[in-house]
């Protein structure tokens, strides 16, 4: 128990720490694309680095990293953390499948028959590292059975991102390529098999796996989620490679490469985009509505159902408005829903769209799900 809560908290303080250099990046974003800086910015991010440009290294190859860190986790979770026992693990499980279909049902609504109903995945996404960094400011206010439940749904959320980006933004497919990605996963499938410990052993067949996967018409990242299912957890001497490697990967991640894309991402020119035409239409509407109602309304009643049901029960000490605030917080898709929308369209003009109502819409999410949570707070005081 101890062990466990020592790891939730350093999970909070590492995010956390990410979540507030995170705001820093795209606040620096925004001023360079509404400054002089926005065209020397865009030939940076365009420059060939061999098959590559820059942009390109980030969103398929250092992202590739940050779905490795969370396939780790998410076999972390289920194997020895809050998604192991069915117990606890029913309630996020069942909010986040509410907290994906809603928002997604909300989209494809409003944007049906339109140029822009492949868009639906954008407003399913969660951003972790937003989230927790706004819980650490106020955990104190906030019991920790809620802090847990945030984590846990924040983890399946990503799952759910993982199997809608796998399954639904994917080029045409090239079956050698596939099959070459195969034979580097069934590698590392086997090198689990017979027990072998060494990291390298895994990275190096995921490194070609990633590349044949970029060419197999399925999305790049998609090669360090199955990495991250094929590396051992099994602890022998106190060495867990699964351990090691989310120890290792944690601060990059949070720290550089994450914060790497929202630098990447977030330059949007607010000039443009604040034109009426920008802003009431389905693709703006489908994302707005998604993220703020859509979220808490679909975690919000997941969760209830799932409890009348007796399929699970709500944590001592936590609320359903704290739930709602929770779901409110939700709504905040930021590097997720960016991620998702770059796929989604590969019209510049649509993606810049995109982009400006996911970040209007996570601050009105943060802002509204960190009032929520502290009016109850207030009203009933902190409960433990």
């Amino acid at each position: 128990m101890i062990s466990n809560l020592k790891q939730f908290a350093e999970f909070i303080r590492s995010y956390a720490t990410g979540g507030a250099i995170l705001i820093a990046c795209v606040i620096l974003s925004l001023v360079i694309a509404n400054t002089g800086f926005n065209h020397s910015f865009s030939n940076l991010l365009s420059i060939q680095l061999g098959p590559y440009t820059s942009l390109a290294w980030i969103n398929d190859g250092l992202m590739a990293i940050f779905f490795l860190l969370v396939g780790l986790e998410i076999k972390d979770e289920v194997l020895n953390g809050e998604l192991s026992d069915r117990h606890s693990a029913t309630l996020p499980v069942f909010a986040a499948i509410g907290g994906m279909i809603v928002p997604a049902g909300i989209y494809a609504l409003v944007n049906v028959n339109t140029a822009t109903a492949a868009g639906w995945g954008i407003p399913m996404a969660t951003d972790i590292a937003f989230v927790v960094a706004i819980i650490s400011v106020i955990k104190s206010r906030v019991p920790q059975s809620l802090q847990v439940f945030i984590k846990a749904l924040a983890i399946v959320d990503d799952l759910g991102a993982i199997l809608v980006i796998a399954l639904f933004y994917s080029a045409g497919l090239h079956t050698t390529y596939l099959l070459l990605a195969l034979a580097m996963f069934i590698t590392q499938l086997l090198f689990n098999r017979f027990n072998v410990r060494y990291i390298a052993a895994y990275l190096i067949p995921g490194a070609f796996m990633w590349y044949f996967i970029h060419h197999s018409g399925i999305h790049a990242t998609v090669a360090g989620v199955l990495t991250a299912m094929a590396i051992p957890h099994n602890i022998k001497r106190n060495y867990s490679p699964l351990k090691k490697l989310i120890h290792l990967l944690e601060n990059p991640v949070n720290f550089i490469i994450i914060p790497i894309f929202a630098l990447a991402n977030s330059n949007i020119n607010i000039t443009e985009s604040l034109s009426i035409g920008n802003i009431v239409n389905p693709l703006s509407v489908g994302i707005l509505f998604g993220l703020l109602l859509g979220k808490p309304i679909g975690i919000t009643l997941f969760s209830w159902l799932a409890v009348k049901l007796k399929l699970s029960k709500l944590a001592e000490g936590v609320k359903w408005a704290q739930v709602w605030g929770i779901g409110q917080l939700a709504g905040i898709g930021f590097t997720m829903s960016i991620f998702i929308a770059l796929l989604s369209f590969t019209d510049a003009g649509l993606q810049g769209q995109a982009k400006f109502t996911i970040l209007i819409t996570s601050l009105l999410a943060a802002t509204i799900g960190y009032v929520v949570l502290l009016q109850i707070k207030n009203r009933t005081g902190h409960t433990t």
